[in-house]
C-alpha cells in the first residue's frame, strides 16, 4: 500500500512538473509573438514613412537613387505585411503568392529604376538637391541595422523563416540607403549629374535578386 501511494505520488509530481513546462512553453511562445508582432508594426509604420517621403523626394528632385531606395521600401512594407499576417489565421493569404507577386513586382520596379536612369543620363537630367531625401536615409542607415539584428536574434529563437527572410530585407533597406545617401550628399557637394543614375543603376542588381528569391521566401542575402 505503501509503496502504491508512493507511486502514485511520484505520477502527481511528474504530472504537476510537465503541467508547468507546458505552461512555462504557453507563456515562452506568448512572448515571442507578441515580440515578433511589435516588431513588424513598428517595421510597417516606419516603411509607410519611409516610402511616402522617399518616392516623394524621387518625384520632386527626379532622383533615380530615391527612386530605387523608395522601391525597395515598398517591397519591404509588403514583406512586413506577409510576416504580421502570418498571427491572422483567419485571414486569407496565401503566402506562396504573396512572394511571388512580391517578386514579380521587384522585377517591374528594376525595370522602372534601369529606364529611369538611363533616360536620365541620356537627356542629361541633373536632380537637385533633395534635403528629404538625405534626412530619410540617414534616419535609415541608422534605423535599420538594429532593427535587423532584432529580427533576426528573434526568428532564431522561434525558427521563423519568414521573419529571418525580413529581417535581412530590413539590412538590405539599411544598404540601400547608404548607398542613397552617398549618391545625395555627393550630388549635393559635386553636383554632378550622373552621380545620381549611376547610384540607381548600382541598386538594380539588389533588386533583382531579391526578385528572384522572394517566391522561395527567402531574401537577398548581400548584406
Amino acid at each position: 500500500m505503501e509503496f502504491f501511494r508512493g507511486t502514485v505520488s511520484q505520477f502527481i509530481e511528474i504530472g504537476h512538473s510537465q503541467n508547468g513546462l507546458s505552461q512555462h512553453q504557453a507563456r515562452t511562445r506568448a512572448a515571442s509573438r507578441t515580440l515578433i508582432v511589435r516588431l513588424q508594426v513598428v517595421t510597417l509604420v516606419w516603411m509607410l514613412v519611409e516610402c511616402g517621403v522617399s518616392l516623394s523626394a524621387a518625384a520632386t528632385a527626379h532622383s533615380p537613387a530615391l527612386l530605387a531606395f523608395g522601391s525597395d521600401s515598398f517591397v519591404e512594407l509588403l514583406s512586413a505585411t506577409v510576416v504580421l499576417l502570418q498571427f491572422m489565421p483567419s485571414f486569407p493569404l496565401d503566402k506562396r503568392r504573396a512572394s511571388q507577386i512580391a517578386g514579380a513586382l521587384l522585377f517591374s520596379l528594376a525595370a522602372v529604376v534601369a529606364l529611369s536612369a538611363t533616360l536620365a543620363i541620356a537627356h542629361g537630367v541633373h536632380p537637385s538637391t533633395s534635403i528629404a531625401g538625405i534626412a530619410i536615409t540617414i534616419a535609415a542607415l541608422v534605423g535599420m541595422p538594429i532593427l535587423a539584428r532584432k529580427k533576426h536574434a528573434v526568428a532564431r529563437a522561434t525558427n521563423n523563416r519568414a521573419l529571418a527572410a525580413d529581417a535581412v530585407q530590413s539590412a538590405t533597406c539599411a544598404y540601400l540607403a547608404g548607398l542613397t545617401l552617398l549618391d545625395l550628399a555627393s550630388n549635393a557637394v559635386f553636383h554632378l549629374p550622373w552621380i545620381d543614375s549611376a547610384a540607381a543603376l548600382i541598386a538594380i542588381p539588389i533588386l533583382v535578386v531579391e526578385g528572384r528569391r522572394a517566391p522561395r521566401g527567402e531574401s537577398c542575402g548581400c548584406c
